[in-house]
């Protein structure tokens, strides 16, 4: 293995060693050019909670990749979230 990858490697090891010890949620965003996708993850890790999209059929009406597109995906998986995290809390809708 090159020095480059095996220094690379041992930032991210250290960045999610990080992230394991806050035990918060985390926001994943991936920027394809035609497309923004988005991701809330859990504390643990191993678990996707809310993940929205410009695949989604709501969602591809006008123009897919631009600024336009990831302020929709933004607003979309703030909701999403919040509506999670009511229904775990007990409120019915």
């Amino acid at each position: 293995m090159s020095a480059k990858k095996t220094a690379r490697l041992r930032r991210a090891k250290r960045g999610r060693a990080k992230i394991n010890e806050l035990r918060m949620n985390r926001l994943c965003v991936f920027r394809s050019p035609k497309h923004i996708y988005a991701q809330i993850i859990s504390a643990t890790g191993n678990e996707i909670l809310v993940s929205a999209s410009t695949l989604e059929k709501s969602n591809k009406s006008g123009a897919t990749g631009n600024i336009d597109a990831a302020g929709k995906i933004g607003k979309l998986i703030a909701v999403k979230a919040l509506a999670e995290a009511a229904r775990e809390s007990g409120l019915e809708f």
